[in-house]
C-alpha cells in the first residue's frame, strides 16, 4: 500500500506538522445565517465517512479521510470494493487514494480513522481470506502492515483496539456488520467464545476480554424471553483509555431489539451496567467519569432525550441535557473544552431535512449549521446520516450528505465564527 502524495504535497504537509495552521474565517459573534459550507468531494463517484466517534481529521486539521464507492441504494456484497482516501484542504480539496476494503457498511464504513497520537498513520478494516483484518498505513512513507483482527475503537494512546464480532452483527443487525463471512455461532444465543476482543496494535495479538455469555448472565435482562439473541455493538474508549463503553443488545424472534449500556475496564474487568432499562442509543464520553447518552423512561420522560450519566452502576445522578432544544435522537459529540455539543437530526418534515446543530451548554441555545435534503431513495440501511465530525481545533465540521446529481459527498462547515 502506497500513497500518491506529490512531492509538493509532502512538503506542504510537513509544514503543517511543523506548526502551520489551517486558515479559517475570522472569529465573531453568533451568526443567524448558516456558516460557510462547501462540498469537498465530487462525483461521479460517491464519498462518505460514516460514524461520528472516529478521528476523520489529521492532527493538523488539513487532511480529511473518506471512502469512495461507485454505487448506492443497495446492500454491499462480499466482493464490493470501496476505495480509501483523503482530501487535502490546502490543495484544492485534492483526493489521494490510500487503499481499499471489502469489509464495510453504509453506516460506519470500514472503521477508517487516524491512529490516535500519530500525525500520519491511518487504519481501516478489510477482509483477507476467511477473516477480517485491520490495515495500518503511514500516509507519508507509504509503509503499511496488517493486524489479523478488525478494530472498532482505538485507545487514546493508539496502543490498543477493541472489537465486537462483525460476523455476528451482520447476522443480527444487517447494515452494521460486513458481508462475506458467516457467524460460526449463529445458532448460539449467547456464546461463551464470542464477544469483545482487545487487540494489541503493535504486536497484533488479541484476547477475548468480555464474552456474550458472561454479559447475558449479568444482572436482569429487561423483558427477558426465550429465544433472544445477544450481541455487542458500538464500542468507545474513555478519554484516558482506562475504560470503554459497549452496547449490549439482544434481538427478539420478531426482530425487535433492546439495549443496555455497559462499561468495563480496558482489560474487560469491573463491568458496570450504566443504563439498565433496555433503552439506549447514541452516546459520547464527556470526560472520564460521565457519559452523555440517549435513553427514555427516565425522570418521567417517556420520549427519547439526552441524559448525562455517571460511569457507575445505575448511572448515578442522571440529568437531562438540552430538553426540547438539543435533538433527542442525533449523533452527539463534545467540542474541545466541553462548552458545546455537536449534534444532528434525522430527516424531518415533508422535505426530509437533516439539520446539524450546535448546543451551547452554558446558555442553553442552539445554532443550526444548515439543512440538508435527504431524497427518499436514501432510506433504511443505505440512508445518509450526516454524522457530524469535528476538526482537532473544533473550528471545522465535516458531514456526509447527498449532492444533486452526485450522490453522497463530504461537506465541510466552518464554525469558527460561532464557537
Amino acid at each position: 500500500m502506497r500513497t500518491q502524495l506529490t512531492r509538493r504535497g509532502l512538503l506542504q504537509y510537513g509544514a503543517v506538522l511543523a506548526g502551520t495552521a489551517l486558515g479559517s474565517v475570522p472569529a465573531g459573534g453568533p451568526q443567524k445565517a448558516c456558516p460557510p459550507t462547501r462540498a469537498i468531494t465530487r462525483g461521479p463517484r460517491h464519498h462518505w465517512f460514516g460514524y461520528y466517534d472516529k478521528l476523520q481529521f489529521d492532527p493538523s486539521g488539513r487532511l480529511v479521510l473518506g471512502m469512495q464507492v461507485p454505487f448506492e441504494h443497495r446492500s454491499p456484497a462480499a466482493d464490493d470494493v470501496i476505495r480509501i482516501g483523503m482530501v487535502d484542504l490546502q490543495d484544492n480539496d485534492r483526493w489521494t487514494e490510500l487503499g481499499q476494503s471489502t469489509a464495510w457498511n453504509w453506516q460506519q464504513g470500514c472503521m477508517l480513522q487516524w491512529l490516535p497520537g500519530s500525525a500520519s498513520t491511518v487504519l481501516w478494516n478489510d477482509r483477507d481470506g476467511d477473516r477480517y483484518v485491520c490495515r495500518i498505513l503511514d500516509v507519508i512513507s507509504g509503509q503499511g502492515r496488517t493486524i489479523p483482527f478488525p478494530v472498532y475503537s482505538v485507545s487514546p494512546d493508539g496502543r490498543f483496539g477493541v472489537t465486537p464480532d462483525f460476523r455476528r452483527i451482520a447476522d443480527v443487525r444487517p447494515g452494521y456488520g460486513y458481508a462475506g463471512l458467516a457467524d460460526p455461532n449463529v445458532a448460539d444465543l449467547a456464546p461463551a467464545d464470542a464477544g469483545i476482543h482487545r487487540i494489541d496494535l503493535q504486536t497484533g495479538t488479541a484476547e477475548l476480554i468480555l464474552s456474550l455469555a458472561d454479559v447475558a448472565a449479568l444482572g436482569q435482562i429487561p423483558n427477558d424471553q426465550s429465544g433472544i439473541k445477544h450481541y455487542f455493538n458500538h464500542l468507545l474508549f474513555s478519554p484516558d483509555g482506562s475504560r470503554f463503553i459497549a452496547l449490549h443488545r439482544w434481538r427478539y424472534p420478531n426482530g425487535s431489539r433492546l439495549t443496555r449500556m455497559i462499561t468495563a475496564a480496558a482489560d474487560g474487568s469491573d463491568v458496570r451496567i450504566v443504563i439498565a432499562n433496555g433503552y439506549c442509543s447514541h452516546f459520547i464520553w464527556r470526560d472520564n467519569n460521565h457519559i452523555l447518552a440517549q435513553s427514555k423512561d427516565l425522570q418521567g420522560q417517556t420520549a427519547w432525550g439526552n441524559f448525562l450519566f455517571e460511569d457507575v452502576a445505575g448511572g448515578g445522578d442522571v440529568r437531562q441535557i438540552g430538553r426540547g432544544v438539543l435533538d433527542g435522537s442525533g449523533h452527539l459529540s463534545y467540542l474541545p473544552g466541553n462548552e458545546w455539543i455537536l449534534n444532528d437530526t434525522y430527516p424531518q418534515g415533508a422535505e426530509r431535512l437533516q439539520t446539524p446543530h450546535l448546543y451551547h451548554i452554558g446558555s442553553g441555545e442552539r445554532t443550526d449549521l444548515g439543512q440538508f435534503h435527504l431524497p427518499p431513495e436514501y432510506t433504511g440501511e443505505w440512508r445518509v446520516d450526516t454524522h457530524p465530525r469535528f476538526s482537532p481545533d473544533g473550528k471545522l465540521v465535516c458531514i456526509d450528505a447527498p449532492v444533486a446529481g452526485q450522490g453522497r459527498q463530504l461537506h465541510l462547515i466552518d464554525i469558527s465564527g460561532i464557537v
